[in-house]
């Protein structure tokens, strides 16, 4: 098998699709030979066919990482670690359409919405960038004849592990800090969505990034993640993704070298509207803050909560606004909502609906699957709900959301609380002292107060509870891949 394809997508975009793992700074093949297939979910056609990592290859990946981290790009300044990620963000602004033409046609996600996630991606690399030089030391004044001084350290060897959901998005997350603070990288992408990183792959060599500091695998989780997470010279593991998975990469790195772990795991947010809201704007933000991305977000706000004054009028209005969204083809304009990512997560979301309609939830709208060719789902709500529905408690990571009524401000801190997941959270409201007493109160890595999936890189972003551990984005996110060091010296009668 090749290590490249020429694709021609719907859009006239035309480019040569990598193939290969991409390690010590060359497309490479697979130890083992194996290729597997990428599916476009808006047709059910295979796209092409990379190669796959195995536990031979990321030991590989990582002695190539090991050699740069202890080699060249441990000598080369914060600066110009900072000038290699912003000259990779300006290639990423430059093949904005190439990139977010490749995101539409293996992920789903409409041309437009990819464009965000590419210059997103692009800010965030610019944004570390930025810290590369500025993250620094302190001197501890103790007693005469001391000097005690603090150092920050890269960790080392970085595994990452990221979803398909923003496949760019997450990449740029996931490097940027890692590699501003000095680290390097073995990065796996997902199965379903291989195909941007590869591309960006292309761009890392043309950036003049030394070769192993950023090796990038397609593969699977049971083989190519379980490796990296058990790997003995693998210093540290971030990853995103479910909370389930978590929890099995939490215990690999603990029975292996006990590296460090963050993780980004899942939600189930509630997005609170309160009677004295604008109606038609919190109208827009709940529905962009669950149907963005087709329903598949770790903050996306399923668990709507209006209060009673106006539940009525809202429930009307929304389904309304819900019928403006256009459901289809990814490289059509008009387009909002793709195909979910596969025939898997398909055939999960729409047990769930199922799960809803048998355990009394009323459809308020959708419910069913949209056309005959590929994943789509129609945007769906439920009311009629109550909290121990499976509907109401756990993750469904597709375009379906639940409605209930509440009176009280009390009332929608304890719906709002009443769940394991603690992500991300919204408040809708014209009164300030409603807005910081809820949002004081919620347990919730963030909450939007009349917006949602408002994300920036300098705002720190990450859950509590079976959320995760860590933060990503911000100055917050370069303390997941640095260590602090103490040199305490003794001046007394020493000879320098």
């Amino acid at each position: 098998m090749t290590l490249s394809i020429n694709l021609k997508l719907p859009n006239g975009v035309e480019y040569d699709q990598p193939l290969g793992l991409f390690i010590n700074g060359e497309f490479v093949k697979g130890v083992e030979g194996k290729t597997f297939d990428v599916i476009n979910p808006s047709t059910e056609k295979v796209i092409c066919s990379v190669h796959e990592a195995t536990e031979k290859d990321v030991d590989i990946a990582v002695r190539a990482a090991r050699t740069a981290f202890e080699g060249e790009w441990h000598k080369i300044t914060p600066a110009e670690r900072g000038r290699l990620l912003c000259k990779l963000a300006d290639l990423f602004e430059e093949n904005l359409l190439k990139m977010a033409s490749i995101e539409a046609l293996d992920n789903g996600k409409s041309v437009s919405m990819a464009k965000g996630d590419v210059s997103a991606a692009a800010a965030c690399l610019r944004y570390y960038g930025g810290w590369a030089d500025k993250i620094h030391g302190k001197v501890i004044d103790t007693e005469h004849g001391k000097f005690n001084y603090t150092k920050q350290e890269p960790i080392g060897v970085c595994g990452q592990i990221i979803p398909w959901n923003f496949p760019i998005l997450m990449w740029a997350w996931k490097i940027a800090p890692a590699v501003a603070t000095g680290n390097v990288v073995v990065i796996k992408t997902s199965e379903l969505t291989p195909l941007s990183a590869l591309v960006a792959a292309e761009l890392i060599v043309k950036a003049g990034f030394p070769p192993g500091v950023i090796n990038i695998l397609s593969g699977f989780g049971k083989t190519a993640g379980a490796a990296i997470s058990s790997h003995m010279d693998v210093d540290k593991v971030a990853f995103t993704g479910s909370t389930v998975t978590g929890r099995t990469i939490m215990k690999a790195a603990a029975n292996s070298n006990l590296k460090k772990v963050t993780l980004e795991l899942g939600g189930k947010s509630p997005n609170i509207v309160f009677d004295d809201a604008d109606i038609d704007e919190a109208i827009s933000w709940v529905n962009f803050g669950i149907f963005y991305n087709h329903g598949q977000c770790c903050c996306a706000g399923s668990r709507i909560y209006v209060q009673e004054g106006i539940y009525d009028t809202f429930v009307e209005k929304f389904k309304k606004r819900i019928k403006e969204n256009v459901v289809g083809d990814p490289f059509e304009n008009e387009t909002f909502q793709g195909p979910q990512i596969s025939q898997l997560q398909f055939d999960k979301i729409m047990e769930y609906i199922e799960h809803g309609k048998t355990q009394g939830a009323k459809v308020e709208i959708g419910g069913k699957r949209h056309g005959d060719v590929g994943y789509f789902i129609e945007p769906t709500i439920f009311s009629n709900v109550d909290d121990s529905m499976k509907i109401m408690q756990e993750e469904i990571f597709g375009p379906v959301a639940s409605i209930a009524k509440f009176k009280t401000v009390g009332d929608a801190i304890a719906l709002g609380n009443k769940t394991t997941f603690g992500l991300a959270s919204a408040v809708h409201t014209k009164n300030l002292e409603t807005a910081l007493t809820v949002a004081n109160s919620l347990k919730a890595g963030t909450v939007w107060v009349n917006t949602y999936n408002t994300l920036h890189t300098a705002l720190p972003f990450g859950g509590f509870k079976e959320s995760g551990i860590g933060r990503e984005l911000g100055k917050a996110a370069l303390a997941n891949y640095t260590q602090l060091k103490t040199v305490s010296m003794n001046m007394n009668g020493a000879m320098f």
